[in-house]
């Protein structure tokens, strides 16, 4: 299907924010697209939409052809056909059709990415043989360089006589001219993305288990954690750093550039990535997902039988091979894990404690019972208390009645990120316990303590016994007696 009305509105928008002194000769184009449903582009459409390619090379020089082997020389170009579901699309069809050049030759501007390098606005009489009335022509200019700077003159096809490169100086119309000898763009491919290969040190590479949903780059595969610069990105660095903590909340101390990949985009063209380094050895478990599946931790024999880009497997074989995996260091390493902080209610009424029955769905404790708890976010761990227990049952608590009775220091198996669980017993409260989060929590209900339910945490067992024993503090997985006074 040709470009939506939403598509074209969209790239119109993109230019009109570098550009906005054009808004008044698109004012026609904007009306048009604002007029309700009906089509954007095509021979019934209330304006003529053509989409034209800007190739350049990397001497500051741009592709033209000859359709005809006497013809004028032009930019590749044309209508936008039923198939051509983005302006992009229709330029990259017309550069493969007008000179042979594949998509996968080309790769986006770092200036520009998706968006129309200029707009030409002119009139365009009636087209009988086309069944097409007057009407206003807008042709979107869509920029590209050479993902190799080897590729050299294009082949040219049978309906293409000549191709020619011409400098931005020699250029029709003059107002696309005068916007590429503005722009600063040179025909070098830089890179518009970056992604993170983050490694525990030990020969573990942390992947992102992509959505399968159409339109997005390699769905449901596996792949590495970043994304594409946003104008706010003062460099690659930022993006990825803004990456890893908007779709995992993920924020390591150290980021170092390690190597550019290529790979192919959902439109065919060449994107340069730049991957950088990162080491983390937490639990991916403990990571708020944003984006995708879920996160893993892989080896490099076992990501040769996932299912992902050949170019990021490469990548981490090659990583792999220039960094044998570090022995553990005692301590110093391990003091340096940041530690996953939970907060937990202990409600006891008339010799009974409350638990919740967690979801059977839930990715963590499903089907069994547990204290009413969360995580502490940016607040105090009383604030986070008195927070998770007004919204996961409606219960209300004054911090001022609210005690710490117990400690848990967790490991759930070697290498996972360490654990503080704080206890806290509120003497006070109002309310009865609601299911007031149905997906997290199935039932509410007050057990004795000499018969706890089963299955039921394991930590939450043992800080129970240990408050009942006036203990304050438990080990659990750390090889060593669980109770220490």
């Amino acid at each position: 299907m040709p470009p939506t009305r939403a598509r074209l509105r969209d790239a119109v928008a993109a230019h009109l924010e570098r550009h906005p002194a054009e808004r008044e000769p698109l004012r026609g184009l904007l009306a048009a697209l604002d007029a309700g449903p009906g089509p954007a582009a095509g021979s019934a459409a209330p304006v003529h939409i053509t989409c034209s390619a800007v190739v350049i090379d990397p001497r500051r020089r741009v592709l033209h052809v000859r359709h005809e082997a006497d013809g004028p020389l032009r930019l590749p170009g044309g209508h936008v056909e039923p198939d051509d579901r983005t302006l992009v699309a229709a330029a990259l069809r017309q550069v493969r059709e007008a000179a042979g050049i594949p998509p996968a030759a080309l790769c986006h501007t770092a200036a520009y990415g998706g968006a129309p390098v200029h707009v030409a606005v002119r009139s365009v009489g009636p087209d009988p043989a086309r069944g097409e009335p007057a009407r206003p022509h807008y042709d979107f200019h869509m920029a590209f360089h050479l993902a190799d700077a080897g590729v050299g003159q294009p082949p040219c096809t049978e309906g293409a006589p000549g191709a020619e490169w011409l400098p931005f100086d020699e250029i029709d119309p003059p107002a696309l001219r005068a916007r590429l000898l503005e722009s600063g763009l040179d025909g070098a491919a830089r890179p518009v993305n970056a992604s993170a290969l983050i490694h525990d040190g030990a020969g573990r590479y942390l992947l992102h288990l992509r959505d399968d949903v159409p339109d997005i780059w390699e769905p449901g595969a596996w792949a590495l954690l970043g994304g594409g610069r946003e104008p706010q990105d003062a460099s690659l660095e930022d993006t990825v750093r803004r990456e890893l903590r908007e779709e995992a909340g993920l924020e390591p101390r150290a980021v170092e550039a390690y190597a550019v990949e290529h790979v192919t985009g959902t439109d065919g063209t060449t994107v340069p990535v730049q991957i950088f380094t990162a080491r983390w050895n937490g639990d991916p478990g403990t990571l708020t997902l944003t984006e995708g599946v879920m996160l893993a931790w892989h080896d490099p024999q076992t990501a040769s039988r996932l299912r992902m880009s050949p170019s990021t497997r490469d990548l981490i074989r090659r990583h792999a091979g220039e960094r044998p995996p570090e022995p553990p260091r005692a301590g110093a390493a391990d003091a340096a894990v940041p530690h996953v902080v939970g907060v937990h209610l202990y409600l006891e009424r008339d010799g009974e404690v409350l638990l919740g029955l967690r979801h059977p769905d839930s990715a963590y404790a499903a089907s069994a019972h547990h204290f009413l708890a969360g995580h502490c976010e940016q607040e105090s761990a009383v604030s986070c208390l008195v927070r998770e227990a007004r919204e996961e049952a409606g219960l209300v608590i004054d911090p001022a009645d609210v005690d710490l009775v117990h400690l848990v220091h967790t490991l759930d198996r070697p290498g996972a990120r360490p654990r503080m669980q704080l206890v806290f017993r509120a003497r006070r409260w109002l309310g009865e316990p609601q299911l007031l989060e149905p997906d997290r929590c199935v039932a509410w209900t007050w057990w004795p303590l000499d018969a706890l339910p089963d299955p039921i945490v394991p930590y939450t067992r043992a800080a129970i016994e240990g408050i009942g024993a006036g203990r304050p503090y438990t080990e659990l997985g750390w090889g060593r007696p669980g109770g220490i006074r």
